[in-house]
């Protein structure tokens, strides 16, 4: 996507807490203002779903051999892997 370039005047105080918050996130003040406008407008929360099943899908192999893999359409809890009782998950 083709950035724009948009200047914005704030008060000495906002723009030390910007690039304090910038910093703390290891990101530049740019990309932080970006975060909290894509926040504002909802986008962050499905940018974040979007990340997170593209690692699961990647990593659920891993999940698989780790928590078992399913069974009657649900995973058997570690409980139920040692033997102690049936999840009463679904």
């Amino acid at each position: 996507m083709a950035k724009t370039q948009l200047n914005v005047r704030v008060d000495e105080d906002t723009a030390r807490a910007a690039r304090e918050r910038a910093l703390e996130r290891g990101m530049s003040v740019n990309r932080y203002i970006e975060e909290l406008v894509r926040q504002d407008t909802g986008e962050a929360g499905h940018t974040f779903v979007e990340a997170a099943a593209d690692f699961m899908k990647q990593y659920e192999s891993v999940f698989a051999e780790e928590f078992g893999t399913a069974r009657e359409g649900r995973t058997q809890s570690p409980r139920e892997r040692r033997g102690e009782g049936k999840s009463l998950s679904r």
